[in-house]
């Protein structure tokens, strides 16, 4: 969570830098006009260079994976990214249309413009740009409703997610169009300086980003086939157990990563943990998916034996690498999934890994099938399991991890549940004395 707070803070206070070695915040001579301009040209920068990185970042950059921590975390800062977006373009917005506003209301009384000059004072290049300006603002305001709405969509949990991952596509082409507008409208004399330079490369990269979405090649390198061999339903869990083989295309998995698995194009790719451990020799994978919406209540009655599932992958950095001496575990609820993947792993290859691990178990509802498996599973790898189920197996505290676990400031610590659950513990072991960065937490959420 750290990377992405510091590469969050550190690209806008670039930016910030960037812009006021070319401008400043406090023109002279002062005055609203003169203070308008400059904030306009300020907020707009910053809008289209933090929706330029979100651009990159939706085409799922793989050598960006290791170095934020991970897919989850990569778009947990394409959210934020987008949200600031939203932001300084409403108020990029409220400056250029609320000015135009009060001068219409008499409210302000407009400067008499300054003349021109001769057009051969310019060059061919800012007299191109000056002739499109009142194309790029009337294209700009109207990429920016469109962009508003979709933005506003995608932060709304009750918008159905395969209308969010259609209509959320199509920021792609604004992005395009307010590339445009920026292009034409940043002050001329910033494209000599830093900003301009990096605003250029911010430009190019998004350009580039929106294009490979549109054409829809998000993915595509990583993208394999299998076909579905059994499915196992869990009724205590209200889960289902889907087992496919892989055609010669999927790379393999690391236990802990997940992949996007699409049976159904008019539904599109949905985001599901790997609950199996990869074995080149039986090419087989596993996904246990909860039903949590719409979508998941549905793949019971859709899901069928022999049919073809496209699956994206993987992704994820939540794999169990540190050098700790001990590991701790903690699979709330349908959260355990990377963890059975794990305990298969560590059944074939526990000399690889010979530390002590305790994987704690807390969840509502208890599935006497499940949770026999999953004993099993812990006893082949050698792990000690702590089972917290049903209404009688009590509540796990940060209190009774540490009694349960004596040396457990030795432990890294890995969770994957619900996210308030996961603060809640980290601020308590972080209390009495782990070391934040021992506490890994999967922040699965794609939107």
């Amino acid at each position: 969570m750290k990377r992405i707070l510091w590469t969050f803070w550190m690209f806008l206070l670039a930016l910030c830098v960037l812009w006021l070695l070319a401008d400043t915040l406090w023109p002279e001579p002062p005055g609203y006009f003169a203070f308008r301009t400059v904030w306009v040209q300020f907020s707009g920068v910053l809008a289209i260079g933090v929706m330029s990185l979100a651009m990159v970042l939706a085409t799922r950059p793989m050598w960006l994976e290791p170095r934020l921590g991970g897919l989850d975390k990569l778009y947990r800062l394409h959210k934020w990214l987008g949200i600031t977006a939203l932001v300084t373009a409403t108020v990029h917005w409220l400056w250029a249309k609320g000015t135009k506003w009060a001068v219409g209301w008499g409210w302000l009384e407009r400067p008499v413009r300054k003349p021109r000059g001769v057009a051969e004072d310019m060059g061919l290049v800012e007299s191109t740009l000056r002739g499109w300006r009142g194309l790029a603002e009337d294209l700009g305001e109207w990429a920016f409703y469109v962009a508003a709405v979709l933005l506003v969509l995608a932060l709304v949990k009750r918008f159905p997610y395969r209308w969010f991952a259609r209509t959320h596509r199509w920021i792609a082409v604004v992005y395009l169009v307010l590339a445009f507008h920026a292009l034409v409208l940043v002050k001329f004399e910033y494209w000599a300086r830093p900003v301009g330079w990096a605003l250029a490369l911010l430009l190019a990269s998004g350009s580039v980003a929106a294009v490979w979405v549109l054409l829809g090649r998000t993915g595509a390198s990583r993208t394999a086939h299998g076909v579905i061999e059994s499915l196992q339903h869990y009724p205590g869990m209200n889960a289902l157990e889907t087992t496919l083989r892989m055609d010669a295309d999927w790379r393999g998995h690391r236990p802990g990563q997940f992949a996007f698995a699409m049976s159904d194009p008019e539904e599109g790719p949905h985001p599901y943990t790997l609950a199996s451990a990869w074995d080149p020799q039986d090419r087989r994978i596993t996904f246990i998916t909860k039903a949590l919406g719409d979508h998941t209540r549905r793949l019971p009655e859709r899901l069928r034996v022999g049919m073809r599932v496209e699956v994206e992958g993987p992704y994820g950095c939540f794999t169990f690498d540190d050098a700790c001496p001990r590991q701790i575990w903690i699979g709330a609820g349908i959260g355990i999934t990377p963890f059975i993947a794990c305990l298969q792993y560590l059944a074939r290859h526990r000399d690889r890994d010979p530390r002590p691990i305790d994987l704690f178990h807390p969840a509502s509802v208890a599935d006497a099938q499940g949770i026999a498996r999953l004993r099993a599973d812990a006893a082949a790898a050698g792990v000690t399991l702590h089972l917290f189920t049903g209404p009688e197996g009590g509540r796990l505290t940060g209190d009774l991890l540490r009694t349960l676990v004596p040396d457990w400031k030795r432990a890294s610590v890995w969770f994957c549940g619900p996210a308030p659950f996961g603060r809640v513990l980290r601020r308590d072991l972080v209390a009495h004395g782990l070391a934040p960065a021992a506490f890994h937490q999967e922040l699965f959420e794609m939107r």
